[in-house]
């Protein structure tokens, strides 16, 4: 649960580096956040098919729109934050808007791990130092 709020605590923080693990968790609790809020609107009756949809669909998109607005400083601060563990520039997050490859492009960086070390963003958030690597090959 840590790791899910921890981008929340750090809310406009786009300087330093991130775990998968945090990135990870944080895009786990968004989509059970968004979840939830779709199953508590059709508990309500938000999604009635009447027609007029009544004050329930109403408040449903409102705190949607809230809540997406709210989370979406943190999220794109993680990610930037998760793209300085690799050594990349922040600015990569633009990849996002070139159409159909930019997108997977950003999931497989998402998915890679950080550079071991200390890089030009910040100490390792693992921890490790430059000396384990050469514990592994040796």
């Amino acid at each position: 649960m840590e790791y899910m709020l921890m981008p929340l605590k750090r809310y406009a923080d786009f300087s330093g580096r991130s775990r998968r693990k945090e990135y990870w968790m944080f895009v786990l609790f968004q989509l059970l956040l968004i979840f939830g809020m779709f199953i508590l609107a059709g508990a309500v009756g938000a999604f009635d098919q009447s027609g007029g949809g009544g004050i329930g669909s109403g408040v449903f998109v409102i705190l949607l729109v809230l809540v997406v607005l709210g989370l979406f400083i943190p999220g794109l601060a993680v990610q930037v934050r998760r793209l300085h563990d690799q050594d990349k520039s922040g600015w990569f997050v633009l990849l996002g808007f070139v159409p159909y490859i930019g997108g997977i492009i950003l999931l497989v960086l998402m998915c890679l791990d950080g550079t071991p070390g200390e890089n030009r963003f910040g100490p390792d958030p693992k921890g490790r130092g430059d000396s384990d690597i050469g514990d592994v090959f040796s």
